[in-house]
């Protein structure tokens, strides 16, 4: 990663990005005049592959930190998976977050509470520069995937994984399936992870006196498959292991545990940290 990060700026309305929030959210919306508890198991589903093992497993654990190793075809999946939350491409995204802990909740953050809770919660997806498109640009923060012509094209097309999946889940089951399978989906998704940027920034305990905001909150664990425990993170940046202690549920740690005893995945990083020892590094 470039050790002389250059803030990404921020500009005015992203018409296209807010268009399509509203879009999907009116989506959401209309899910609910289709409610079936068949629905809601296979949203469910959807959700864990796509939130669970795309973004906190893929892009966030793998792609970002690099805290373990999986063969490159799961770790191309992982990336298709994190693709269908339309959370940006996989250079984009990575690129965003090493940003984020470059500057966290200082000038330069690209979603601080510092500028506001809107504005960490979507609000710099609206107004800010995102670069989703700007490969070239967000290369600089992400060489070691743009070195790969896979993740180059998925960041350049990152919208088509979820074009494919919505016809996929037309075929089966109509529009009240893509209403539930892409709408509730993405946008519960989208808000579970900018949750991550807002909430465990502003509300939640600290075990370790790291040099942002960052806290540890057990609603946005549970719904983002254990990355709520974000003050661990921030401590522990490279660990693939977020929830510490055995009360600190964590289904993506969990998930790669079992990845590592079916000889998957390898050199994993994990914290391992006791309530002792947080104490005398807090101190």
């Amino acid at each position: 990663m470039n050790s002389e990060i250059v803030p990404i700026p921020r500009h005015g309305l992203n018409r296209t990005t807010t268009l399509a929030i509203i879009f999907f959210h009116i989506g959401a919306v209309a899910a609910l005049f289709f409610f079936s508890w068949k629905m809601v198991a296979i949203t469910a589903f959807l959700y864990w592959m796509c939130t669970g093992l795309g973004i906190s497993l893929g892009y966030h654990r793998l792609h970002t930190h690099r805290s373990y190793v999986v063969p490159r075809p799961l770790e191309y999946f992982f990336a298709i998976c994190g693709a269908l939350t339309l959370e940006g491409g996989p250079i984009s995204w990575v690129a965003t977050h090493r940003i984020h802990h470059q500057y966290s909740d200082k000038p330069g953050d690209p979603h601080s509470p510092h500028d506001g809770a809107f504005w960490a919660h979507v609000g710099w997806l609206i107004w800010g520069e995102t670069m989703h498109n700007n490969t070239r640009f967000m290369s600089k923060y992400a060489p070691d995937l743009a070195r790969y012509p896979f993740y180059v094209n998925l960041n350049n097309y990152h919208w088509t994984p979820v074009v494919a999946m919505t016809a996929i889940l037309y075929a089966i089951g109509g529009w009240p399936l893509v209403l539930w399978g892409t709408c509730v989906r993405v946008v519960f998704g989208w808000h579970a992870t900018w949750a991550i940027n807002s909430v465990t920034h502003m509300w939640g305990s600290r075990r370790f006196e790291t040099r942002d905001d960052s806290r540890n909150n057990f609603l946005v664990a549970l719904f983002t498959f254990g990355e709520g425990w974000h003050n661990n993170h921030h401590a522990h940046p490279t660990s693939a292991r977020h929830g510490l202690e055995w009360w600190e549920f964590d289904m993506s740690w969990i998930t790669l545990k079992i990845l590592r005893a079916l000889g998957i995945a390898k050199s994993i990083r994990a914290a391992k940290v006791t309530s002792a020892m947080a104490e005398r590094e807090a101190a």
